[in-house]
């Protein structure tokens, strides 16, 4: 007999478990979630998850600590009730920035969530433009990668930009603006970028071709916002008629939408795996696609036990 499907989700992003839910067919699993008066998470299922395929969907963006206590919580509940598989749904995964140790007696956070995500119970992680690939690595367990350009190239192909150059903010984009340009049949820039700190980032040179062309620029995470800023003016400074832009995941912290309002790009295409607040969304300068028929194709492959890699790219 096959396994019933299940998704639930935390209060990271409700909506998008919602629209998740509706793509697939199925009701959002009942729960009840809260806080004790002094911040500790309270969890409890309330529908029979006994050998059911548990999909909780949870991205861990801000605030994170939370969130991913609040996943952490409610894996160890599903495991408890004796659901298996369970599979955490993080469209966005916190950490991934801190993938190495780049720096002397520095930790690798990334590498502790995994642990963390492991030992809660997890059987399976669901997850989409990872900061590093290599993090898939530091999971004993299987990964879901996938990838939010799909999503981002069908809009942009159908904006018909003339004379477009795919930009990378910085060398460890390289790739990822390649297969962009690729599929867009664009050229390809680079821009030499050097990190000083964490946030704070140094533009030097935009090596290619922008001068009169429409350029744009291709990342995963805008956090601050500061290095797109800062790209996004030097590539206007080499000459081209219009900047955009595309992230995966618009964490758009601190000042970030200020210096995207004062920047030259014309526009910021993001998508929803992290939520955007109302004043966020009322930005001319940000359009936000969604990833729920993505994620929902991906559901509903691993529950049907079906290939994943035609959602890769």
């Amino acid at each position: 007999m096959a396994r019933e499907l299940r998704v639930f989700t935390g209060s990271a992003h409700p909506a998008l478990g919602e629209s998740i839910c509706r793509f697939l067919g199925v009701p959002v699993g009942r729960a009840h979630l809260a806080r004790f008066s002094d911040g500790e998470v309270w969890f409890q299922i309330q529908d029979n998850v006994r050998g059911a395929d548990v999909f909780v969907i949870q991205p861990t963006g801000p605030p994170v600590n939370e969130n991913l206590m609040e996943l952490l919580v409610m894996l160890d509940a599903f495991k408890r009730s004796s659901a298996s598989p369970i599979t955490a749904v993080m469209p966005y995964y916190g950490y991934a920035r801190q993938d190495r140790k780049d720096k002397p007696r520095v930790p690798i956070s990334a590498k502790l969530v995994a642990d963390l995500l492991s030992v809660a119970g997890t059987d399976r992680i669901l997850t989409m433009d990872l900061h590093a690939t290599q993090i898939q690595g530091f999971f004993d367990i299987p990964v879901d990668h996938l990838f939010a350009a799909p999503v981002i190239m069908d809009y942009v192909s159908k904006l018909k930009l003339p004379k477009l150059t795919v930009v990378s903010p910085d060398a460890g984009g390289v790739e990822r603006a390649r297969a962009y340009a690729k599929r867009l049949e664009a050229s390809l820039a680079i821009v030499d970028k050097r990190r000083e700190s964490p946030n704070v980032a140094e533009v030097h040179h935009v090596i290619g071709d922008v001068e009169g062309r429409t350029a744009l620029i291709v990342d995963d995470i805008v956090d601050t916002g500061g290095t797109l800023g800062k790209v996004g003016q030097a590539i206007k400074d080499a000459g081209a008629r219009d900047v955009l832009a595309s992230c995966s995941h618009a964490v758009l912290s601190g000042q970030a939408m200020g210096i995207i309002e004062s920047s030259p790009l014309s526009r910021l295409i993001v998508t929803d795996s992290i939520p955007l607040s109302e004043e966020k969304k009322r930005s001319p300068k940000i359009v936000s696609l969604t990833i729920a028929e993505l994620m929902g194709k991906a559901i509903r492959n691993i529950h049907e036990e079906a290939s994943v890699t035609s959602l890769f790219v």
